[in-house]
């Protein structure tokens, strides 16, 4: 190989690898300041300059605790998890329906799918209003779990037909003549050659039920709140206490980053399926 196109190959690699960093710490930063500002006195965040050496302090953190962010956490993480088990549990045999044994008119309902994520949710609003007021079902769990399952549909059903069409229609014909039934070819077969994926599915689900605000703010009002409507709290006619803010919204990016973390392997395997034939 001639040295000078290494060189230029090394110089090349090393700059994009510079470049990701740089792109990296630009997207990290704003995370990192808010992580710092959590830990700062409410004075102290308000400060023009930066103030990068300070005297850490759990005082927000304890005010944040106070106020009571413990049951908005349960309420959020009992909304996100029911209704992505839901959507997991309606979104495997729709999927299977539409990939592995197509119905009739499958494209149709495809983007039947697809197209209810196309209507803004300010659209919808009133009319779901007027339905759970007139069903009691305001400023209930219940309703929030349902609502976010719908609203998590669609995007499961596509991302889990996309892995099912991944899996080699070999395997599935090898189970047909050992006798399988459709409930096996989907529980048995299916499933677990397609767990990353399902994992993947699952938290992108369970991020967008977890940051989901516009529902909960015009649906509840204390008893089934939501972490991002316990932020919103903080937002007075006084102006906005930003150390308290910090540290509660460090404390709702904690659970989702956690979960995030203990299925980084999956979630790349998962999202990465298909990629590479």
């Amino acid at each position: 190989m001639n040295p000078p196109t290494t060189a230029r190959r090394r110089l090349a690699h090393g700059a994009w690898t510079a470049g990701a960093w740089l792109a990296a710490l630009v997207f990290f930063f704003p995370v990192l300041w808010m992580v710092l500002t959590a830990f700062k006195p409410e004075a102290a965040a308000y400060t023009r300059s930066p103030d990068l050496v300070f005297a850490p302090t759990l005082d927000q953190f304890r005010a944040v605790f106070a106020r009571g962010i413990g049951s908005y956490l349960a309420n959020s993480a009992l909304a996100a998890v029911l209704s992505t088990a839901l959507v997991l549990a309606l979104a495997a045999p729709a999927a299977y329906a539409l990939s592995v044994r197509p119905v009739e008119k499958w494209r149709d309902a495809l983007f039947f799918f697809i197209g209810t994520k196309m209507l803004p949710v300010v659209a919808a609003i009133i009319p779901l209003y007027l339905a759970v007021r007139d069903l009691g079902a305001l400023d209930g769990l219940g309703t929030l779990i349902v609502l976010y399952a719908a609203m998590n549909l669609p995007v499961a059903v596509w991302m889990l037909r996309s892995f099912f069409l991944d899996v080699p229609r070999e395997v599935l014909e090898a189970a047909r003549v050992d006798g399988a039934t459709t409930r096996q070819e989907l529980t048995a077969v299916l499933l677990p050659m397609v767990l990353p994926g399902i994992a993947a599915t699952a938290l992108i689900c369970l991020i967008f039920s977890w940051n989901e605000f516009f529902l909960a703010l015009g649906l509840t009002s204390f008893r089934a709140a939501t972490v991002p409507v316990f932020l919103v709290g903080f937002i007075t006619s006084e102006g906005l206490y930003w150390a308290k803010l910090s540290a509660a919204a460090t404390l709702a990016c904690l659970p989702v980053l956690l979960a995030g973390w203990l299925a980084q392997r999956q979630l790349v395997r998962g999202l990465s399926m298909g990629a590479v034939r």
